[in-house]
C-alpha cells in the first residue's frame, strides 16, 4: 500500500476509530505486530533504551533509527511505519528535510518530531517537500534532560492551552496526527476534541484520544528493568526467556556429565 494511502487511512480514524500503534525495532517483531492488525508502527528513539541500553533517547543518532528502520521495513508491513527524527537531527528546517529524506529514502511512511510551534517551520519543510508528519506533544523525553525528569503536563488551564497552541501550530504545518505522551486525562480530552487530527495517547488515561501506543517491551514485559506507571504488559517474556534460557543450560551441562 503506498504510503499516502497508509497516512489516509490513519486520518480517517479521527473520532472514528482507535488507532492501535506499537514501537517495533526489527524485522520479525514486525511481521508479527502486522499480522496482529497493528495500525501504526513506530521505529522509536525509545529503542535508545529498551533495544541499546541507555539511560534515555538523548544518546540515539541517525544511524542507530536508520539501522533499525530497515529492519522493520523488510517486512513489508501493511501498517504506517513511521520513524523518530532523534535528537539535534533537526535543529533547523533544512537539517529537518535532510534527515526526514534519509528516513523516507529508507523506507519509513513518514516521520515524527517532538515540540510544538518552535517546530512548525520545520514541520512545514518536511511537509511542502511531500514527506508526512506525526507530531509529538505533552512530556518530551528529547527534554528530559534539561526539565530534570519526566513530567506530567497538562496539569493547569495554562498548560493545557500551552499543549493545544502547539497542536494547532503543527496542524497547521501539515501533521497527519500527533502523539500526545504523560498529558492528563482531562487535557487530552480537550485537545482531542478541538483538532481536526487524530491524537494518539502514551500515559493519558484510557479513552482520551483517538488512539493509543505502547511501547512494545512494555507490552511484552521484556524489559523488566523499567516498566511505567502507566503501562500495562499482557505477557512477562522476560521470566519465560530466563526461565529458557536456565532450561537450556541445565540440559547442555547434563549432556556434558555423560561423556566418560
Amino acid at each position: 500500500m503506498p504510503h499516502q494511502d497508509k497516512v489516509a487511512a490513519i486520518s480517517k480514524m479521527k473520532g472514528a476509530g482507535s488507532i492501535a500503534a506499537l514501537t517495533c525495532y526489527d524485522y520479525p517483531m514486525a511481521r508479527m505486530l502486522d499480522e496482529a492488525g497493528t495500525d501504526f508502527l513506530l521505529v522509536g528513539d525509545s529503542l535508545g533504551m529498551v533495544v541499546l541500553g541507555f539511560p534515555d533517547t538523548t544518546s540515539v543518532k541517525l544511524s542507530h533509527i536508520l539501522h533499525h528502520l530497515e529492519a522493520v521495513v523488510r517486512a513489508k508491513p501493511k501498517a504506517l511505519v513511521v520513524a523518530d527524527l532523534p535528537i539535534h537531527t533537526y535543529d533547523t528546517p533544512e537539517q529537518a528535510l535532510d534527515t526526514a529524506k534519509q528516513l523516507f529514502a529508507a523506507g519509513a511512511d513518514a516521520v515524527k518530531l517532538e515540540g510544538g510551534i518552535r517546530q512548525a517551520e520545520k514541520v512545514r519543510a518536511i511537509t511542502d517537500a511531500g514527506i508526512p508528519v506525526c507530531g509529538h506533544l505533552g512530556m518530551l523525553p528529547q527534554r528530559v534532560i534539561e526539565e530534570g525528569g519526566y513530567q506530567k503536563k497538562g496539569k493547569t488551564p495554562e498548560q493545557t492551552q500551552a499543549i493545544l497552541d502547539g497542536a494547532m501550530a503543527l496542524v497547521d504545518a501539515g501533521v497527519f496526527a500527533i502523539v500526545l505522551e504523560s498529558v492528563t486525562p482531562a487535557a487530552s480530552r480537550i485537545i482531542t476534541e478541538n483538532i481536526p487530527v487524530p491524537t494518539i495517547g502514551i500515559g493519558c488515561g484510557n479513552g482520551t484520544c483517538d488512539g493509543e501506543i505502547a511501547v512494545i517491551t512494555d507490552l511484552l514485559g521484556s524489559f523488566p528493568w523499567f516498566v511505567p506507571p502507566f503501562a500495562t504488559p499482557e505477557a512477562d517474556l522476560s521470566h519465560s526467556t530466563t526461565e529458557a534460557a536456565k532450561k537450556y543450560i541445565s540440559r547442555v551441562r547434563e549432556q556434558k556429565s555423560l561423556i566418560p
